[in-house]
């Protein structure tokens, strides 16, 4: 019998109450392009919290795939990232529910940082002046960059003791599930029904 891996899904469980809050925001907003550049508070605080995690999460990943490399800033995280994981940079998401798909860490290819990462520090640092960039396009892709990161953060922290261990199996063994935002079906476990 295989047991499951022990790892403290302390951050899956906060990306996971920031995608329900997205998820509700979807009752008021519908989720198309039309409404794409509606901002409110309530944007104001899921893109905060979505890209500060996604600060969060990238540092940390960084350290597992070179600990001795200070990283400082999203241009440090950038760097590392795409020396060691360029995969990370296409990988696609998915709000199913609305046909929405997109990718988050594109920009990165071209060494430029993502549109919502600058909307981010624009509303965090000067919210009076830059108070509609934090609009639901912006927070539908801070939400999106921090799943992938999330995501990846456990694949390396699984890869610890497993250093061949992918994407796909990472959310297979720590039943990485969430509700509204997803990767390619390719990622999840089939489910066999047998009559």
């Amino acid at each position: 019998m295989m047991t499951k891996p022990t790892i403290s899904l302390l951050h899956w469980n906060y990306f996971l109450a920031l995608e329900s809050d997205l998820s509700d925001l979807s009752r008021y907003i519908e989720f198309t392009s039309a409404n794409f550049d509606t901002y409110s508070i309530e944007l104001a605080h899921l893109l905060l919290a979505s890209a500060s995690e996604v600060d969060v999460k990238l540092k940390e990943l960084c350290y597992h795939l070179d600990h001795h490399m200070k990283v400082k800033n999203i241009d440090d995280y950038r760097r590392v990232i795409k020396d060691n994981l360029p995969e990370f940079l296409d990988e696609k998401v998915y709000i199913p529910r609305y046909n929405i798909s997109f990718t988050p860490w594109l920009e990165w290819k071209s060494d430029s940082n993502p549109e919502w990462w600058g909307s981010y520090n624009n509303v965090k640092h000067e919210r009076n002046k830059f108070f509609s960039d934090a609009n639901l396009k912006n927070v539908i892709h801070s939400m999106g960059g921090l799943f992938v990161a999330e995501n990846y953060f456990y694949m390396m922290e699984l890869r610890k003791n497993s250093p061949t261990i992918d994407l796909r199996k990472t959310i297979f063994e720590l039943e990485l599930k969430s509700e509204f935002i997803k990767f390619d079906e390719g990622y999840y476990p089939k489910i066999l029904v047998t009559e």
